[in-house]
This record gives C-alpha cells, sequence and structure tokens, in this order.
C-alpha cells in the first residue's frame, strides 16, 4: 500500500511542476519573451496547455473574472497540496501505512 501512496504522491508532485512550468510559459508568451512563431516554443506550449487545462477549466468557471489576472493555477496548487497532506496525515495511518 506503501508504493501505491508513494507514487500518487510523486504524480503529484510532478503535476505540481507542470502547473508552475505552464504558468511561467504563459507569462513568457503573453510578454513576448519567448518567440510565439518557433515550431518547438508551439509544441511545448500545446503539451502544458493539453496536460493543464482539463483540470483548470473547472476552476475557471467557479473563481469570478479578475480581468487579466488568472489564479486557477494557484488555487490548483492549493488542493493539491491538501490532498497530498490529507493522504499521509490521514489515508495512510488508517490504512496503517508508515
Amino acid at each position: 500500500m506503501y508504493a501505491l501512496l508513494s507514487t500518487i504522491d510523486v504524480a503529484l508532485s510532478l503535476y505540481t511542476w507542470i502547473i508552475i512550468a505552464s504558468a511561467v510559459f504563459s507569462w513568457l508568451y503573453a510578454f513576448n519573451v519567448v518567440n510565439p512563431n518557433n515550431r518547438f516554443v508551439g509544441m511545448i506550449g500545446e503539451f502544458l496547455y493539453r496536460v493543464t487545462e482539463p483540470a483548470l477549466r473547472p476552476i475557471r468557471r467557479i473563481l469570478p473574472d479578475l480581468g487579466g489576472i488568472d489564479l486557477s493555477p494557484i488555487v490548483l496548487l492549493l488542493i493539491i497540496m491538501f490532498i497530498r497532506t490529507f493522504m499521509w496525515t490521514s489515508i495512510a495511518p488508517a490504512l496503517g501505512v508508515r
């Protein structure tokens, strides 16, 4: 059971870094730091969008419109942090995992 919880924890940690990379990439793209016409940059942006958008879209529907500020990645990171903490402090001890 420890292996399963540990694998879930690693997957959530990896997804956290993907969300951060997506947010940073969106800032770089918005301020024209990266060349949007570059094929490699476009592939990275498309990958980050496809991986993070399914999780961010429901949060964006709930949050109020703040103009150009998107708080959905922060909310999603807080949810992931809650899940990871809950998993190790409540679920693991209940299952007898050390």
